[in-house]
């Protein structure tokens, strides 16, 4: 589930390379538009991943998706869901896709989970009764995959979420269990959810990019994926009914994700995010030249200093992993825009941000470099045009405050304990006056 560039460059990349990857190939559906799914159907699926580094490009055709389709096509993911055949469904639908509330439980006051539920409960699969979202089509494909007597499964959610796998868990067994409780006994019983920790940058595809592998391949690739030459992939968790061979292909299998997750969603995304926000203010336009400006990489190196001090392990080499992604962000040929890792801030921000901030408060500092993360989202979104966000119409009313009321709404919705904390408004309150006033990050 998920058709985007992203998937493109991991999974289906790793699905290429795997040892046995004559033996496997990838049905995809597309999120909220079908534009993918026509265009990568035109050419039967094949499409080329361009790797871009500051020595050049190097290209490769992939063919692991041998079926690319729209997502609202319902019937074709139910009927491939119950299909005894199909061993694995990954998730790269976005992390606010899985409506979960603060207390990590599905949110089923959501006006679209209220729909999809009503859609299920009323019989879903006629015209008018299908859900929209991904978690209602996975429950009606489970559904249809006990139904079917087709065996256990796995899902893998790929997202850049914390436990990435219980977060797909609860949110799965949330929406079954509110259709039918017998469904949800059957899916905790049947169904694996893996977590991962998965990275690799991928930006969206341009014109130039279109026209860059039509000169350097001598054909037409209306689909293309640009990514740097980095990847990564780290899994936890069983495959009942099989898997392709990723670890051939560089994947690595542990029995503990945890760290390798708040090492990724910390210093890669939590550094995204802060150059995302700060970064616009300031009014650069993508990563590189965020990083280039030395207020914003300042208080990058400040951030992963807080986090580095509550991520343990030598397994992680920290240092080392600091390295590559300075040298990672600095790649001036990925062209990675700020504003498409702006979106969803209300929901990011819970993974990137607060987790530091709490740990560093409860070993007794000041957490000021993850404060100032969300004093720039909060700078940022009075500013914003278009705001992209699962809480927008919620954000918009915190705007439409004054003072110190408006910085509570908004901590309120990226941790109601946030807002509840006289010394952290405090701090963020200090934070988000410097770029309200100053536009830099001292």
């Amino acid at each position: 589930m998920g058709l985007g560039a992203f998937h493109r460059s991991h999974q289906a990349w790793y699905t290429q390379h795997a040892s046995d990857a004559a033996e496997w190939g990838i049905a995809s559906f597309t999120g909220r538009r079908p534009d993918a799914a026509q265009v990568l159907a035109a050419q039967d699926g094949l499409y080329t991943v361009v790797e871009r580094s500051d020595a050049g490009d190097s290209f490769e055709v992939i063919g692991s998706i041998v079926e690319a389709l729209d997502g609202a096509d319902v019937e074709r993911f139910v009927e491939l869901v119950a299909a005894p055949l199909s061993s694995v469904i990954t998730l790269t639908i976005t992390e606010a896709a899985y409506r979960l509330g603060v207390d990590g439980k599905l949110d089923s006051k959501a006006p679209d989970v209220v729909a999809d539920l009503a859609s299920l409960t009323e019989g879903a699969g006629s015209a008018s009764g299908e859900p929209s979202t991904p978690l209602g089509r996975l429950v009606l494909g489970l559904a249809a995959r006990r139904d079917a007597d087709a065996g256990p499964l796995a899902v893998v959610c790929c997202d850049n979420l914390s436990n990435n796998g219980t977060v797909a868990r609860n949110a799965v067994a949330g929406m079954a269990l509110a259709f039918d409780a017998g469904l949800a006994a059957w899916i905790d019983a049947n169904v694996s959810f893996v977590s991962t920790s998965v990275d690799r940058i991928t930006p969206r595809t341009t014109e130039a990019d279109i026209d860059a592998v039509a000169a350097a391949c001598g054909y037409r690739d209306e689909a293309p994926v640009v990514a740097e030459p980095f990847r990564d992939w780290v899994l936890s968790g069983d495959f009942p009914a099989g898997r392709p061979r990723w670890e051939d292909a560089g994947a690595i299998f542990v029995d503990e994700i945890e760290p390798y997750e708040n090492r990724k969603l910390w210093l890669l995304n939590g550094a995204h995010s802060l150059l995302a926000y700060a970064g616009q203010l300031r009014g650069h336009k993508t990563v590189a030249e965020a990083l280039a400006d030395e207020s914003c990489r300042r208080a990058v190196e400040d951030f992963w200093d807080e986090a580095a001090a509550n991520l343990h392990g030598d397994e992680l080499r920290i240092p080392e992993y600091r390295a590559a992604l300075l040298e990672r962000f600095e790649n001036s040929r990925i062209a990675h825009h700020l504003a498409q890792i702006a979106m969803d801030g209300s929901t990011k921000l819970r993974m990137r941000a607060v987790p530091v901030l709490r740990a560093e408060r409860a070993a007794g500092r000041s957490g000021e470099a993850a404060a100032r993360m969300i004093a720039a989202w909060s700078a940022y979104t009075a500013s914003a045009t278009g705001l992209q966000d699962p809480r927008a119409a919620d954000i918009a009313a915190a705007n439409a405050l004054v003072g110190r009321a408006r910085l509570e709404a908004l901590l309120g919705l990226v941790d109601p304990e946030l807002a509840a904390d006289a010394g952290i408004v405090d701090l963020v309150e200090g934070l988000a006056a410097t770029f309200a006033t100053a536009g830099n990050l001292s």
